[in-house]
C-alpha cells in the first residue's frame, strides 16, 4: 500500500546540498521535495552493530537531517567482522561516539543525536517520541517487544531487521496503517530456543543486505514513495540467494494494537521473554559454581564429568581443558542423558552460563540431581584461568 510522506520537506536545500544529493534529485520519485522531506527527517537508529553499521551509514549519505543513536557498548574486536561503521582504532571505544564520528565523516550536514544508554522502560518513550521513525537493529527479544510496544502506544512506525547466520528478515512495523510485531509473533520463543549471533554466528554481509532493505523501507516511509513493507515480510536466504515475501496481517487479538488490546503501557521486558527460564534458574540455583572452583576441582583430581554444550563451531574457537562436546540440543531432544556417567559429578559450561543453565534443568529433571554448571561460562574461564587463549 502506498502511504502519505512522513514528514514535511525542509524550506530549502544549499547549493552544496544540491550538489550532493544530485543523483537523488534526478529521481522523479525523489526529486527535491522528497530530498527536502529527507532532510527535515528525524530517524532513530537503534544499535549501532551489525545492522545498525550500514542503516547509519546509507541514512546519513541519503540526507536524513537528523539521525539518532541509541548504543551504550563498546566496540570490540569481534565487531569488526560486522560492524562496519567502526575500524581498528575504534577498538575500546564508545560505539554511539564511533559511529557518530563515521556519520559525520560521511555527511557533515546530519546532525547527530548520541543516547548512551541502554534502552529501557524508563527512557524509551521520551527518546522515540523526538524522532518520526525508528530503524530497530536490536538483537534480543526484550528489546525487540520493548520497540515494538512504544513505537504502537506513540503511534510511530519502525522499520524492523533480524539476522542470523545465512537468513535475513524485514518488515515495516506500523499500528495505524497494519501489524506491528506482536502480531507476528505474539510471544518470544522459550529461553534458549532462538541462538543469539554472539552464540550462532552470522555472515558479515548480511548484516549490509538486511541493513540496506531497512534503509530502503526508511526512506520510502520518509518521502512517501513506493510501496513500504506493511504488513509484509522479506526473508532472505543468503546460501540460496533468495528473497521471498510472507503476507502478515493485523491480529484482531493482539495485545497491543488490537482494539481490545490489554497491553496499554510498558510491561516487564525480560519477564515477558523470559531471559533464562524459571526452571533454569530454580536449576542452577546453588548449582552454580565459579571458574576458580572448577580448576581446583581439576588441580584436586575430583571424579567430574566435564561437558561443553555449545556448539561444534564455538568449541573449535577456545575450550576448557577435559571439556567433552555435547550439544544443548542433544539434551533438549533427550539423546544426550544415556551418555552422562552415574558415578561422577557432571559439571556442564556454555560461553556464558544461559545455555549451561538451561541444560542444568533438564539433566536434574532426569534425576542427577548433583549436577552444576559453570557462571560466566568459557567467558569467565578465559578471564580468570586462561587469559592467553581467545575469545569470541
Amino acid at each position: 500500500m502506498s502511504l502519505p510522506p512522513l514528514v514535511e520537506p525542509a524550506d530549502e536545500l544549499t547549493v552544496d546540498e544540491v550538489r550532493r544529493y544530485s543523483r537523488h534529485l534526478i529521481i522523479p520519485d525523489v526529486g527535491m521535495a522528497g530530498q527536502k522531506r529527507l532532510k527535515n527527517a528525524r530517524v532513530l537508529c537503534v544499535g549501532a552493530g551489525g545492522l545498525g553499521s550500514p542503516a547509519l551509514m546509507y541514512l546519513a549519505a541519503a540526507g536524513v537531517g537528523t539521525l539518532g543513536i541509541v548504543e551504550f557498548d563498546v566496540v570490540d574486536e569481534s565487531n569488526l567482522q560486522r560492524q562496519i561503521i567502526h575500524g581498528q582504532s575504534d577498538i575500546g571505544r564508545s560505539k554511539a561516539e564511533s559511529a557518530r564520528d563515521s556519520v559525520k565523516e560521511i555527511n557533515p550536514y546530519v546532525d547527530v543525536i548520541l543516547h548512551e544508554e541502554r534502552l529501557d522502560n524508563s527512557n524509551v518513550m521520551e527518546i522515540f517520541s523526538g524522532y518520526d521513525l525508528i530503524v530497530d537493529g536490536t538483537d534480543n527479544f526484550a528489546t525487540r517487544y520493548l520497540v515494538n510496544d512504544a513505537a504502537v502506544l506513540l503511534g510511530k512506525p519502525y522499520v524492523w531487521g533480524s539476522i542470523y547466520r545465512f537468513d535475513g528478515q524485514a518488515s515495516v512495523f506500523w499500528a495505524e496503517h497494519g501489524p506491528c510485531y506482536r502480531c507476528l509473533y505474539p510471544e518470544a520463543p522459550p529461553p534458549g530456543m532462538v541462538p543469539s549471533c554472539a552464540e550462532g554466528g552470522v555472515l558479515g554481509v548480511l548484516c549490509a543486505s538486511i541493513g540496506s532493505i531497512q534503509v530502503t523501507e526508511a526512506i520510502k516511509l520518509l518521502a512517501g514513495v513506493g510501496d513500504p513493507l506493511v504488513g509484509r515480510l522479506m526473508i532472505y536466504d543468503a546460501l540460496e540467494m533468495n528473497y521471498r515475501q510472507v503476507k502478515v496481517r493485523k491480529d484482531p487479538n493482539c495485545a497491543v494494537c488490537s482494539e481490545n488490546a490489554t497491553v496499554t503501557e510498558l510491561i516487564d521486558y525480560e519477564a515477558f521473554c523470559g531471559v533464562v527460564s524459571e526452571e533454569a534458574q530454580a536449576a542452577a540455583a546453588g548449582s552454580t559454581i565459579t571458574s576458580k572452583q572448577l580448576k581446583e576441582w581439576q588441580d584436586e583430581k575430583e571424579d567430574i564429568f566435564l561437558i561443553d554444550v555449545r556448539e561444534p563451531g564455538e568449541y573449535e574457537i577456545v575450550s576448557i581443558p577435559g571439556a567433552v562436546l555435547i550439544p544443548k540440543n542433544e539434551f533438549l531432544m533427550g539423546d544426550a542423558l544415556e551418555k552422562l556417567p552415574q558415578d561422577k559429578k557432571i559439571v556442564l559450561h556454555c560461553k556464558s552460563g544461559v545455555r549451561s543453565a538451561e541444560v542444568l534443568a533438564v539433566v536434574k529433571a532426569a534425576g542427577f540431581s548433583n549436577a552444576v554448571h559453570l557462571g560466566g561460562g568459557v567467558l569467565g574461564w578465559v578471564n580468570q584461568i586462561e587469559p592467553h587463549k581467545p575469545v569470541y
